[in-house]
């Protein structure tokens, strides 16, 4: 018996939308902080936060020294409305049908566990940043999600952004990148049915 492949997915770009930069985009509008200083915010904060190096609170009490007027609960709502499912979450029961799928994301469990209580029957693994204190391009991550793919299987890694890759092709895993226009998907669904035949 042939062995099912390992589908490797990012979550945001590839799942659900991205809430960067429309998260930085509204709280420049709605407080009136020039967007470039958010940007700046947002830079010097990134490996702190989703390495889990500090906890979700500190990370809007730090907001907060930067907009004053900021109001946390609002902030928050906010964010996780613009963290929404991408068509892409539709073709996840029929791909778990001929491949063993793990998520593999640079983000707070805290801000995407809507997205996956979505599919999680679906899938093998879940290897998140800030839970295990190294994020994408580092290999580390993907040395953790490795743990859980087959040993010899076929690997097929997605995400949006190219930079991502060096580390899953250290490891010899395929890669594949997710255009904003979602034609990845097909490509997806053709290489797994391709394995389905040849099982």
């Amino acid at each position: 018996m042939k062995v099912k492949p390992d589908l490797v997915l990012d979550i945001a770009g590839v799942l659900s939308t991205n809430c960067s930069p429309s998260f930085w985009r509204y709280l420049s509008t709605v407080y009136d902080v020039r967007y470039e200083e958010l940007l700046e915010f947002r830079k010097e904060i990134r490996e702190e936060l989703w390495k889990g190096q500090i906890t979700e609170q500190d990370f809007w009490l730090n907001l907060q020294r930067q907009i004053p007027y900021l109001h946390i609960e609002s902030a928050r709502d906010q964010l996780l409305s613009m963290i929404i499912p991408l068509p892409a979450m539709k073709e996840i029961p029929s791909w778990s049908e001929v491949a063993d799928i793990h998520l593999l994301s640079n983000h707070r469990v805290e801000w995407i566990e809507h997205i996956i209580n979505l599919i999680q029957v679906y899938v093998t693994s879940v290897t998140i940043s800030a839970e295990v204190g190294a994020c994408k391009p580092e290999i580390a991550i993907y040395e953790k999600t490795q743990k859980y793919l087959k040993a010899n299987g076929i690997v097929l890694f997605v995400d949006d952004q190219e930079k991502n890759f060096i580390g899953a092709m250290d490891l010899g895993w395929d890669t594949l990148l997710a255009d904003k226009e979602g034609e990845w998907t097909e490509r997806v669904s053709s290489l797994l049915n391709r394995s389905r035949i040849s099982d």
